[in-house]
Order: C-alpha cells, then sequence, then structure tokens
C-alpha cells in the first residue's frame, strides 16, 4: 500500500458532518474512511455530490451507531446514515461474490481489510480511501498515480471487471468525459470483449450514464470513447450511423462530428439542450440525396430527424416532458427568418414553438452553428427575429388559445352550442386573425367575430 498525505480541503458545509461520522467510528474501536468518488473529486477539486464511507463495522453495528439510518442496500452492506440533514452511505469493507446478472453480486462476504474491499472496486481513481484526520490517502491500486496522469484504469484484470459489471464500460467512457481522462489502452480494449454483458444493462441505467455524459465539460469525448469502442451502436445506432456521413459545402464535418461538436456547444447545465443538439441532425441519413448541383440535400431532415429522436427517447426510457422538450427543438431548429416576415408570422413562430421554447431553440441554433466548424454566435437575421420576439412579448400579445379574452363556454354560452370539436374550431380561427391584428382581443370582439365564423360555416354547409 501507499499512504500519502494530502492538503485536501472538505468543503465547509460538509466537513463537520463527514468529521462526525468519521470520530464516531474511532471512538468506538472502529475504522473509516471516506472512499471512492468522493477522494478522487476532492483531489482534483471538483464539485462533490456523495460522500461515501467504507468500514470494518458490520451493517448491524453501523444501524447501533446512528440514531438515524436507511438500510438502502443492506443486501450487500450498505447503510444510509442521516447527519445534520445529510445522508450518507456507508459500506462494511467487503469481497463481492459471483455475477449471475452483470450488474450486481449475487453474494458478499465481509471483510476486516480496507485492501479487500478496495480490489473490488472498478476504476484505480475510484479506489482511493482517504482519512480526514489524519490527511493521509490509502492507495493500494495506484489511483493516485493514475489521477495525476490522468488515465482511467480498472482495478485488475479488466476483462474481469467488465464481466462483473456491464454498466462499467459505459461508466469508463463517462469518466473520460467528466474528467477529461483517456482510457488506458488494456481496459478500453477489453470492452468489446465484453458487449454481451453490457447489454443485459438496463436501458434507465445507460439513459442515466448518457446525462452524465451531457453533463460534463464536453461530452465529445465520452461519446467518441462509446463508439470506438462500440458501445454506441448497442445503445444509439442511429447516430453510430450518422459517422463518416459526409454533408454538403456548407460543413467542414461529416454528420456524426458535427452532431457531437454541436453538443460541445450547447450548455452544459441544460442537458436536454445538449441532447437535443446531439440528435439535431440525426434525420440527415434517411434524407440525404444529391442535388441538381452536385452538392447533397437533406430536405424534411428536421421532421425525419424529430420523429426518430422520439423513438430513441422512448427506448432509453425519458420522461415524457424530456421527449416533448427535445422533440419541439429538433423539429424547428431549420426555421429560415427573413425581414419579410410580418408581425403576424412572428406571433405564428412563437405560437409553434411555444414561448417557453423559444430561448431554448436559439440557444440550439447557436450551438449548431459553432458545431459546423466555421461558424460562431448567431446570424444578424437571427438576431433581428429575436428582437423582434421580444418587443412582441413585451406587448403582451396572444400567442394561443389560452391567451384569447374568450373562451369555449362563453362561445357556448353566446350561441346556446353544445361542446364538440366546433368550439376548438372557432377558438383557433379566432386566434388566427388576433395573431394578425391583436386589436381584436377584446370580448366583444370575439364574440362578434365568432357570429360571422358561425354563420359562414351555416352558409358552407348549406344550414
Amino acid at each position: 500500500m501507499h499512504s500519502r498525505h494530502l492538503d485536501i480541503k472538505i468543503p465547509d458545509d460538509m466537513r463537520d458532518a463527514v468529521i462526525s461520522i468519521i470520530k464516531r467510528f474511532r471512538d468506538r474501536g472502529y475504522e473509516c474512511y471516506l472512499i471512492g468518488g468522493s477522494v478522487r473529486d476532492l483531489i482534483l477539486g471538483n464539485e462533490i455530490y456523495d460522500y461515501d464511507f467504507a468500514t470494518d463495522a458490520l451493517p448491524e453495528h453501523i444501524r447501533r451507531l446512528f440514531r438515524k439510518t436507511i438500510p438502502t442496500g443492506i443486501k450487500h452492506g450498505t447503510v444510509s446514515v442521516l447527519v445534520d440533514d445529510h445522508q450518507f452511505e456507508i459500506t462494511t469493507y467487503r469481497s463481492d461474490g459471483v455475477y449471475l446478472d452483470g450488474r450486481h453480486p449475487a453474494s458478499v462476504s465481509y471483510s476486516a481489510e480496507l485492501r479487500v474491499d478496495v480490489e473490488r472496486r472498478d476504476f484505480t481513481i475510484n479506489g482511493l480511501a482517504y482519512d480526514p484526520l489524519s490527511g493521509d490517502v490509502m492507495d493500494y491500486v495506484g489511483g493516485l498515480r493514475d489521477i495525476e496522469d490522468k488515465i482511467i484504469r480498472t482495478i485488475g484484470d479488466p476483462v474481469l471487471r467488465f464481466m462483473e459489471d456491464g454498466l462499467r464500460p459505459v461508466r469508463a467512457c463517462r469518466f473520460a468525459a467528466k474528467l477529461n481522462f483517456a482510457i488506458d489502452e488494456d481496459t478500453f480494449r477489453a470492452i468489446p470483449n465484453t458487449l454481451d454483458i453490457v447489454r443485459k444493462v438496463s436501458k434507465e441505467r445507460v439513459r442515466d450514464e448518457l446525462i452524465k455524459i451531457l453533463e460534463s465539460k464536453k461530452p465529445s469525448v465520452g461519446i467518441e470513447y462509446l463508439r470506438t469502442s462500440g458501445l454506441l451502436e448497442l445503445f444509439l445506432p442511429e447516430l453510430a450511423e450518422c459517422h463518416a456521413i459526409s454533408q454538403n459545402k456548407y460543413h467542414i464535418y461529416d454528420i456524426y462530428y458535427h452532431s457531437i461538436y454541436s453538443c460541445d456547444a450547447a450548455p452544459k447545465e441544460d442537458p436536454m439542450i445538449r441532447l437535443a443538439a446531439l440528435l439535431h441532425d440525426i434525420g440527415k441519413v434517411p434524407t440525404k440525396q444529391p442535388g441538381d448541383d452536385g452538392d447533397y440535400t437533406f430536405y424534411n431532415h428536421e421532421v425525419i430527424g424529430a420523429k426518430i429522436a422520439k423513438k430513441i427517447m422512448k427506448r432509453l426510457k425519458f420522461s415524457n416532458e424530456q421527449i416533448d422538450a427535445v422533440n419541439i427543438l429538433i423539429l424547428n431548429h431549420m426555421f429560415h427568418y427573413t425581414d419579410e416576415w410580418t408581425d403576424g408570422a412572428v406571433r405564428r413562430f412563437i405560437r409553434k414553438v411555444g414561448l417557453e421554447n423559444i430561448d431554448n431553440l436559439f440557444t440550439l441554433r447557436m450551438a449548431d452553428r459553432k458545431g459546423n466548424g466555421a461558424r460562431k454566435g448567431l446570424p444578424a437575421p437571427i438576431e433581428h427575429l429575436k428582437k423582434r420576439i421580444e418587443r412582441v412579448i413585451e406587448q403582451e400579445n396572444a400567442f394561443s388559445v389560452r391567451d384569447l379574452n374568450i373562451n369555449g363556454y362563453i362561445i357556448m354560452d353566446e350561441f346556446g352550442l353544445k361542446q364538440g370539436p366546433l368550439i376548438g374550431k372557432i377558438l383557433n380561427e379566432l386566434l388566427e386573425l388576433v395573431l394578425d391584428n391583436p386589436v381584436l382581443n377584446e370580448r366583444n370582439v370575439l364574440i362578434g367575430r365568432a357570429r360571422e365564423i358561425l354563420e359562414r360555416r351555416k352558409a358552407e354547409n348549406g344550414d
């Protein structure tokens, strides 16, 4: 074992809770260390979301030491404890039995040695243990060296590690993106040999890893590792098919690289915009056609792409809300604005996209442009449209039926109509009038226009 004293600073809002947990075990004669990803991120100075502990105390002893506990993973020796309104996972040192489902050990054996617990873990950079009382980091597997060299390496034989848990190859790609590390050559070469185990992983877990890749500083690093290892073909074959598919003269990169670079250019704070950027041109593969000038065209690729993206997201178990958010962005990312647009056309654009999606659409458009490789920012016409939209919004115009100063109940009461499709048709016709001329959005005016619509429909039907 290599031990090194490091000047590590635990954030002030968590330090007291972490120290109190360690001391409680030590005062009772037990070992206890911070372990895993939290140690890695403390060393790197990254933001930490979870503080995990390892101890030689058995689960029943852990539960006796703390007043508030939750047996979250008691089958595998993990107990969650509540301290100062924070929840922490504490796991007894253990070795794992045979993995039968490609994700979890069928049994565990508790151990009194930290080394045994470390050697069952996935990557060396996650196999470090830290003693906040002494400031020492315990390193049995070369994790400190790999952090310094910026390497993702499995603990032990990579094939065995990946055969145990099919999610580990995906996590390797995610860590590469999150940390901007390279995957060790032997570790990377093991991934194609273990794809059958990866196939056993639930779509929900793959989705969660994909979201974490999208939240990293540079998602393209992780996605490219997914592609070159064969993992992308398992979960996002539609994106893998974009590789080496050339575009037209307006693009430097093929469809695949344009997509991942556009993803990089979108804000990491919003993974759904990044996912839209990643998939926004996915419809270009089936719509690619040679044009009259010898260059390629991709007519309606946004429509086809939105359908493909919806299929992908359903397959990966995204929520309906997330699917709708990505779908609306992909469907509308090819809008073409000119100064000839009337204010009514601007209002119809807002109605089509949704007022709540406008800013995200412009963000996607900017990422799309930057991912081209030769352009940055929004072109002047789009900047002009943005200002026009801001002006229209300030005027408090109606953009949907809900914004009309009339509703279906008023129409039914005024004209003695029953609820049915006709009411919706009248309201939509009224909205079209208001989109062109917002001053018409007055109750009495709209009732008069509704009467005209009804009389016209009666005449058309010969009533």
